[in-house]
Parts: structure tokens; C-alpha cells; sequence
């Protein structure tokens, strides 16, 4: 019987980056991945069953867990309460496999002070103007909303050199195999390749760069 600990990998975006749906790929391809359940106080929207999307509970149920030490982190975002138990985290790994975990940065820096041998990925959009027309095509929010989004997100990106990783979800399909693939070399210890071409700091810098001006002469 197989005595590895599953990996947790954290994976971390700005809203608009596409967070969610590369997460539910990940896990839908990869069979030794699953995605924790983390625990929330908002409200379920209409498709989401609770203990499937999320564990929903009361501000007071939540508050009683945390004083319990039931959480390996736990933020407020949106005015909303989200945690990762240890036993959403710890089940999985016994059983040897890797958990994914879609949170926040201040989330993540708590997984990173608990759990040294997580491993932290950042997702980048292609260029800030694409992460900007995203939120703004959504038109669920208004403008005021979005605003706020947008100076989340700077911050949020600054964040991105704590990582290990960083990928830009400029192409879904390649994004999601740049993932699996960093996934895969975690998994043998042979990670040297993949921190080197997904360096955050290098990724930061080419989105944060501005863009070319047009060559006259051509």
C-alpha cells in the first residue's frame, strides 16, 4: 500500500483570470487531483448544493470553527467569510492524493506558513486591459463594482512573486496543460525546468510591461 502524502497545490487570480474554470479542468483531467470544499458564510446561489460548491454556514457557526482551530486559513473577502479545514485537506492526502485549493492571497500566505510543502501557482491574465474587459463584459456588476475588482487585482498581482508559480491564462487550453504539467513534475521532484520557465517574477514583469509601439518603418 502506497505510503505518499498527497501534495497541496494552491492556486491563486485576480477575479476575472479565469481562476474557477481552469480549477474545474484540473481536477476533471486529472484523477489524482481533488478540489477541497471549502467552508463560506454567503448565501448558495441557486445551482450550488451545499457541501458540493462549498460548506455553507452561519458568521456564528464559522467564528466557533475558527476559535475550534478547525481551519487551515481563513479570509474575508466581499465582506464574506471563507476557510479551508484541515480535514478537507488532510482526508485527501491520507488517501495519497493531491488537493487543489482555489483560494485568496491572504489564504494563500496562511498555507504557505502552515503547510511548507504546499506549492503556490498564480494565475495572470493575457495584458490588464483584457483583465478589465472580462469584469466589464460580465455586466453583472456595476461600474463602482468593477472599480473596486480592478484595485483588488493590482494588488492582487503584486502578491504574485510569493508564489512558486506563475501562468498566464491567455489560451485556456494551454494554460490548463502548463498547470497539469507542473502538477506532474511536483509529483516525480523534478521541478527545476518548470520553475525556471513559470518564474512569477519574470511573468510579472512581461504583463506589467507596456506594450510596444508600432515600427514606423513597417
Amino acid at each position: 500500500m502506497s505510503t505518499r502524502r498527497g501534495i497541496p497545490f494552491v492556486l491563486s487570480a485576480p477575479s476575472g483570470a479565469g481562476k474557477t474554470t481552469v480549477c474545474r479542468a484540473l481536477v476533471s483531467r486529472d484523477p489524482g487531483l481533488v478540489l477541497s470544499v471549502s467552508h463560506t458564510t454567503r448565501a448558495p446561489r441557486q445551482s450550488e448544493r451545499d457541501g458540493v460548491a462549498y460548506h455553507f454556514v452561519t458568521p456564528e457557526r464559522f467564528r466557533a470553527l475558527v476559535e475550534a482551530g478547525a481551519f487551515v486559513e481563513y479570509a474575508e473577502y466581499g465582506g464574506r467569510l471563507y476557510g479551508t479545514s484541515w480535514e478537507a485537506l488532510e482526508g485527501p492526502r491520507g488517501r495519497g492524493l493531491d488537493v487543489l485549493l482555489e483560494i485568496e492571497i491572504q489564504g494563500a500566505r496562511q498555507v504557505r506558513a502552515r503547510l511548507p510543502e504546499a506549492r503556490l501557482l498564480f494565475l495572470l491574465p493575457p495584458s490588464l486591459a483584457e483583465l478589465e474587459r472580462r469584469l466589464r463584459g460580465r455586466g453583472t456588476d456595476p461600474p463602482d463594482v468593477i472599480e473596486r475588482r480592478l484595485a483588488i487585482a493590482h494588488q492582487e498581482l503584486d502578491a504574485a512573486p510569493e508564489y512558486d508559480y506563475a501562468v498566464m491564462n491567455d489560451d485556456l487550453e494551454g494554460c490548463i496543460a502548463a498547470v497539469l504539467e507542473i502538477i506532474a513534475a511536483e509529483r516525480r521532484g523534478e521541478t527545476a525546468a518548470s520553475r525556471r520557465r513559470f518564474d512569477p517574477h519574470s511573468a510579472l514583469a512581461k504583463l506589467m510591461a507596456p506594450p510596444r509601439a508600432a515600427d514606423p518603418s513597417l
